[in-house]
C-alpha cells in the first residue's frame, strides 16, 4: 500500500500475538458457568444428590433443605449473570464473584458440613484473585432502560424456571393441578405468598424458598439497574467537532464517508499529533467505528492505537465499518485485524455521466416522464435556502421516514440545515399543478454531504409516498447534471451490500455455491433490500469502490452484525418512546436522517 504510513506494525504484532489475554478470564468465566448450572440443579431438583453428579455437587453451597435450596438457587444464577461479564474482564464482575464464591462455601460448611466443597470453591476463588490484574476493564456506557429489560427477561426467566421447581415435585403434589394453577403458584410463591399448589410434608417450604429467592434476585437486580450511576454513550463535544472539521478540510477528500464522522451521536479518539482522528460507537460491547480514519494517513496508524487503547481498556469488541481497501489495509497491519469485504459503494464521476446511449435508455425514459408530468428540481447549497424553507424540507423528511425508528449511522449525518453545514448539497423535486400541502409543493428530497473539494456522498432520499415513482431517479440525475457549475467532479450513491456476489451469481458458468449464495441474498432482499439497492445503483453506471468491514475473530461476526443492526437502525431495544426521558439535543438543529444503504430505490 502506498502512503508512507509509519512501520510500527511488528512492535504492535508483537503485542497482539503473545498469550491471549482472554484466555484465562475466559477459563474463569467457564468456571463459573459450570458452577452455577450445577448450583441450579441442585437447588431445582431434589433427586439431583443421588445422581452420577453428586461428587460435582459436594461443590454447591448451601444443603438441600427449603433455605439451602433458595440459597444454591440464588448463587448459580448469580454465577450465570456474572461468567458473561468475567469473560470480558469487567472489574465489577470480578469483584461480585469474589464475594460471591466465600459466601457460598461458608454457607455450605455451615448447612451442609462439607469440607470437599469448601476447598473447590476457595480452588475457583484462588485464580480470581491471583489474576485480579486481568479484571481491569472499565464500565461500558449504559442508561436505565437496562433496568426494564432486566425485569423482563429476569421475570421471563423466573417465571419457567419456577414452572420447573413447581413440577418436579410431582410424587409429593397433593391433587392435580393444572397448568393455570401452577403458573398462579409460581407468580405468587415469586412475590412471597402462598399459591394454590399444595405438597406433603416440608416440600412446600424448599418451593416457597426458591421461588421467593427467584423474586428476590429478579427485585434485586433491576433496583440495582435503575439507581445506579448513568454513564450515557460520549457524544461528539463542540470541540471535537472543530477538530474533526479542520482534518477533513485538509484531508477530506481521501474518503468519500469522512464527513459522517461529524455525526454528534459518535465519540472520537486522536493521534497523538492531533493529525488523525477515528470516531465511534459503543454498542452492546462491540466498539464500532465506520469508514476509515479521518486526517493525514501518515498519523492514521496513532489513531488507531488510541482506538484500541480504549477497546482493551473497557474490554471492548474493535469492528470498523465500510473502511476503504487502503483504510482495511492499515487497520489489519497495524492492529493484527481481519478484513472481510462488505459490499461495494457506487460512484459516480460527473464527466462521464450521461443520458445518452441505449445503457441509460431506461433512466432517460424515466426522468422525461416525469418532467412532462409538470415536476421540476433544484439543486442548491444548504446556505443559499431561506430558514423558511429548510424547516418545510426538515419537517417533510422527517414525516417522509417510513419507519417509527431513525435509521443510519456509517452513511448518514443525522441532521439537515445545520448552520455549520453549508456546504452540503440539497436537490428537491417540486410540481406546482398539484394543491399545496403542509409542505407547499414540495415533492421529494436528497442531502448530500461534501467529500472534499470537489465530490458529494448522498445521505439521505426521501420522497411523498403520493408523489409520482422515479423521484430518486429523477434527482440524482438532476444533481449529476448541476454538478458542474457547482464545482463537483464526483458523487458518490449508495452503498450495496455483497453486491460483487449479486454480480457474479447471475452470469453464466456462476457455480453451485455462488448461486446458492445469490438465491439467499435474494432470499433476504425481501426485508433488507439488498439487491434493490444494487440494481438501483447499477443504473447510473457507477464504478464500484469495494467497502471491507475489519473484525478480531470470526467468532465476533454475529455480534458485530447485531451491533450494527442496533446503530444502524434495523433492530431497537430501546425504552418505548412513552417511557423515555427527554434528552437534550447535542447542538442546534440535530434532525436525524437515514442511511443511505437502507433505503428502497
Amino acid at each position: 500500500m502506498s502512503g508512507g504510513v509509519p512501520g510500527r506494525t511488528g512492535r504492535t504484532r508483537r503485542v497482539l500475538r503473545g498469550p491471549s489475554p482472554e484466555a484465562v478470564p475466559a477459563l474463569i468465566a467457564r468456571a463459573c458457568t459450570l458452577v452455577g448450572l450445577l448450583d441450579i440443579a441442585a437447588g431445582v431438583f431434589p433427586r439431583f444428590r443421588h445422581s452420577r453428579m453428586h461428587a460435582l455437587a459436594e461443590v454447591l453451597p448451601g444443603s438441600f433443605g427449603p433455605f439451602a435450596a433458595a440459597l444454591s438457587l440464588s448463587a448459580g444464577v448469580l454465577l450465570l449473570l456474572l461468567a458473561h461479564w468475567l469473560r470480558r474482564r469487567k472489574r465489577r464482575a470480578w469483584r461480585a464473584a469474589v464475594l460471591l464464591l466465600p459466601a457460598g462455601a461458608a454457607a455450605q460448611f455451615a448447612y451442609r458440613h462439607s469440607v470437599i466443597g469448601v476447598v473447590i470453591s476457595a480452588a475457583l476463588l484462588a485464580p480470581l484473585l491471583s489474576h485480579r490484574d486481568e479484571f481491569a476493564a472499565l464500565p461500558d456506557p449504559r442508561s436505565r432502560w437496562r433496568a426494564l429489560a432486566n425485569f423482563v427477561l429476569m421475570g421471563a426467566g423466573s417465571l419457567v424456571l419456577g414452572l420447573v421447581i413447581v413440577s418436579v415435585h410431582e410424587d409429593r403434589m397433593i391433587g392435580d393441578p393444572s397448568l393455570a394453577d401452577r403458573i398462579s403458584h409460581v407468580l405468587y410463591g415469586l412475590v412471597g405468598f402462598e399459591g394454590p399448589v399444595d405438597y406433603a410434608g416440608p416440600t412446600s417450604w424448599t418451593v416457597a424458598f426458591s421461588l421467593g429467592a427467584l423474586g428476590w434476585l429478579t427485585a434485586v437486580t433491576t433496583v440495582y439497574l435503575a439507581f445506579r450511576p448513568e454513564h450515557p454513550a460520549a457524544r461528539l463535544t463542540e470541540d471535537d467537532e472543530a477538530r474533526l472539521r479542520g482534518l477533513l478540510a485538509r484531508h477530506g477528500g481521501r474518503d468519500s464517508l469522512g464527513h459522517f464522522a461529524l455525526r454528534r451521536d459518535k465519540a472520537v479518539v486522536f493521534s497523538p499529533s492531533g493529525k488523525a482522528a477515528v470516531t465511534y460507537r459503543v454498542v452492546s460491547g462491540v466498539m464500532l467505528a465506520s469508514g476509515d480514519p479521518i486526517g493525514d494517513v501518515e498519523a492514521w496508524p496513532g489513531a488507531i492505537e488510541r482506538f484500541m487503547d480504549e477497546a482493551r481498556a473497557h474490554s471492548w469488541t474493535p469492528a470498523v465499518m465500510g473502511c476503504s481497501e487502503t483504510g482495511g489495509e492499515v487497520w489489519t497491519r497495524e492492529t493484527g485485524l481481519d478484513a472481510l469485504e462488505l459490499g461495494d459503494e457506487a460512484v459516480v464521476d460527473v464527466a462521464n455521466f450521461s443520458l445518452s446511449g441505449r445503457a441509460m435508455r431506461n433512466v432517460r425514459q424515466m426522468v422525461k416522464r416525469i418532467e412532462r408530468a409538470g415536476y421540476e428540481t433544484r439543486v442548491r447549497r444548504i446556505r443559499d435556502l431561506g430558514e423558511g424553507e429548510l424547516e418545510r424540507i426538515r419537517r417533510a423528511a422527517e414525516d417522509w421516514r417510513g419507519t417509527d425508528t431513525e435509521r443510519g449511522f456509517s452513511m448518514a449525518l443525522g441532521r439537515i440545515g445545520d448552520p455549520s453545514d453549508g456546504d452540503c448539497l440539497i436537490a428537491t423535486a417540486h410540481k406546482a399543478d398539484d394543491p399545496p400541502g403542509p409542505y407547499g409543493d414540495l415533492k421529494a428530497v436528497l442531502h448530500f454531504v461534501p467529500w472534499g473539494t470537489d465530490g458529494v456522498s448522498l445521505d439521505l432520499m426521501r420522497r411523498d409516498r403520493a408523489a409520482d415513482p422515479g423521484m430518486n431517479e429523477l434527482l440524482i440525475v438532476a444533481a449529476l447534471q448541476a454538478s458542474p457549475r457547482l464545482g463537483i467532479d464526483r458523487i458518490s450513491l449508495n452503498f450495496a451490500m455483497f453486491r460483487s456476489a449479486l454480480a457474479r451469481g447471475e452470469k453464466i458458468g456462476a457455480g453451485p455455491v455462488l448461486r446458492a449464495w445469490r438465491g439467499l441474498l435474494v432470499f433476504l432482499s425481501r426485508w433488507f433490500q439488498i439487491e434493490s439497492l444494487y440494481k438501483f445503483n447499477a443504473k447510473f453506471r457507477p464504478r464500484w469502490e469495494p467497502r471491507f468491514v475489519v473484525y478480531a475473530a470470526s467468532r465476533d461476526l454475529p455480534r458485530i452484525g447485531l451491533a450494527t443492526m442496533r446503530a444502524e437502525g434495523f433492530v431497537n431495544l430501546a425504552l418505548p418512546r412513552i417511557l423515555r426521558r427527554r434528552a437534550p439535543a447535542p447542538r442546534p438543529c440535530a434532525h436525524a436522517a437515514t442511511d443511505r444503504g437502507i433505503r428502497a430505490a
